[in-house]
């Protein structure tokens, strides 16, 4: 990120980076089913405890079911129905139920606290008594979503099956969240949407959405869900049963509020070729914090998807990254009077395993700490924030190297002019002639951290080693005098007291440009117009 407020820092408002949407479920595992045999549905023995101790028998398990599911719901909707809220049944999944829930905040004025409760039906995991078992399968279950402005979080949803197992789900905004915070902390801002155009304090907004990482989550999700389930504790005193949470799906956005739309629009133009044309798989993998081989490849071991794709929405172009099923994007979010919303990066992650945190294994000695794969439980949520920041910084700071006014020919002509360096006339480069595979070797990202040396150009500029000491010899003088052109255009630079260079930083720039555009055709130019 430090490379992206670097180049664009004059234009920038702010930043703040934090959860924009998160999604939690919570599951009571004591009721969950073991693994299935082949060619059998999965045995529910928790299912099969929670009868035997409430001294019920198999077979009618059906009717206590109905009956509980009953209680539940009316439970669960009778705090609506004192306050003369709406309840309503929806008859189709296609229904926008956030809409429809939003429509009813503002027709009857609601600014805080319950505002409607939403009935469907929805294939959920239930259960079934089939021979001597009760076995997990999957049926129609009516759910009820609970919708509420929270004092804390602002604007969210939370979601019960009235049927065994009373599977929950909670859906939050941070963006919400942090709405509550700076109107606690006096803190002035102006939002459109789901973000903020303008904040009067972004350093203190930043430290707020920070502040959000050290919620107690599991006080606040146990006590979300005792209100859908007010009758949990009498329902299980036999059988106790807790939830445990996992986080099903988490997004940490990073947006940078710009003082004119005009600056945004034009680098969001070049982002959007920059992005499209070329970024690789080896990119997507970098920015998820994969490593590729030292030739540049995707591993051979890599057996997942690497996806970039282009979409145009309402307010602008979309530019989306993923792998696997996680993904990291980027998109213009806000045009307005008052400030111009950049989305820069936003990270969501649904399939943490391709991930890893540093923790001890599960029911293990707290001092084993090993890098294990990262688990969907809120313990490691902490964890989840940093991938996804880092995944953040990595996008845009790849999208640092975007030039944000020069063409390619104003870019290079500089270097296309004989210089005077060290009192001697030096030539002038031919990027896309003879010295295009000395500007593309010295650009490999293999040499981006330590740079390089003469001999490391050496074996990648010739294709067989040298015969002989007298070929060796000739070989390093010629690489020493093309070393010596490029640093007299301003490539390279010597690190000191030593043998290495690395490319200067505002070469970065020139060497992009012109490796991409050698490596474009006119037809993939004229492509990328079409689907913009």
């Amino acid at each position: 990120m430090e490379q992206f407020i670097a180049k664009f820092g004059d234009h920038i408002e702010g930043i703040v980076s934090g959860f924009d949407r998160l999604v939690f479920r919570g599951t009571l595992r004591s009721l969950s089913p073991r693994r299935p045999q082949p060619g059998r549905p999965p045995i529910a023995m928790g299912m099969e405890q929670y009868l035997w101790r409430n001294h019920i028998l198999f077979k009618d398990y059906g009717q206590h079911v109905k009956r509980v599911s009953e209680r539940v719901r009316e439970a669960s909707l009778e705090a609506f129905r004192q306050q003369g809220l709406p309840v309503q049944y929806l008859q189709s999944s296609k229904d926008k139920k956030e809409e429809i829930a939003r429509n009813l905040a503002q027709k009857h004025g609601i600014e805080q606290g319950l505002v409607c409760a939403l009935g469907i039906l929805e294939p959920s995991p239930s259960f079934d008594h089939r021979g001597m078992n009760m076995v997990a399968r999957v049926r129609p279950c009516q759910v009820l979503y609970h919708y509420q402005i929270h004092p804390e979080v602002g604007w969210m949803y939370a979601r019960i099956q009235t049927w065994f197992p009373f599977n929950v789900q909670i859906g939050m905004n941070g963006r919400e969240w942090l709405q509550r915070q700076l109107e606690r902390a006096g803190i002035g801002y102006q939002k459109q949407d789901n973000c903020f155009v303008r904040i009067a304090d972004y350093g203190r907004a930043q430290a707020l959405l920070q502040e959000q990482l050290r919620t107690g989550w599991a006080a606040m999700l146990d006590g979300i869900a005792g209100s859908l389930n007010p009758l949990h504790e009498e329902i299980f005193q036999h059988f106790p049963s807790h939830y445990y949470w996992t986080c099903y799906q988490s997004e940490w956005a990073s947006d940078v509020v710009f003082r004119e739309g005009a600056c945004l629009k034009r680098l969001m133009e070049r982002f959007t070729r920059h992005a499209v044309l070329d970024y690789g798989c080896t990119d997507v993998l970098r920015f998820f914090g994969k490593k590729p081989t030292l030739a540049g490849q995707v591993p051979k071991s890599f057996g997942g998807t690497l996806e970039t794709d282009l979409k145009q929405r309402a307010e602008g172009q979309r530019v989306k990254f993923h792998l696997n099923w996680n993904s990291t994007k980027f998109y213009d979010k806000a045009y307005t009077a008052i400030g111009n919303v950049l989305r820069a990066a936003e990270t969501t992650i649904n399939q943490v395993k391709d991930f890893r945190t540093y923790r001890p294994k599960e029911g293990g000695a707290e001092e084993d700490l090993q890098w294990r794969p990262m688990r969907a439980g809120i313990a490691d949520l902490n964890r989840r924030a940093e991938v996804s920041q880092k995944t953040n910084e990595r996008l845009m700071n790849a999208l640092a190297s975007v030039d944000d006014s020069r063409t390619v020919q104003e870019l290079v002509a500089g270097i296309q002019k004989p210089v005077v360096w060290a009192g001697r006339r030096v030539r002038a480069l031919r990027p896309w002639g003879e010295d295009y595979p000395l500007l593309a070797v010295v650009n490999h990202g293999d040499f981006l951290i330590n740079g390089f040396r003469n001999r490391d150009l050496q074996g990648r500029l010739y294709a067989e080693p040298a015969a002989s000491l007298a070929e060796r010899r000739r070989r390093s003088a010629a690489i020493s005098r093309k070393l010596r052109m490029l640093r007299a255009h301003g490539i390279i630079q010597k690190v000191s007291k030593t043998h290495r260079y690395q490319v200067t930083p505002h070469a970065r720039t020139i060497l992009a440009s012109i490796l991409t555009a050698a490596a474009t055709s006119l037809n993939q130019l004229n492509q990328l117009q079409e689907a913009a």
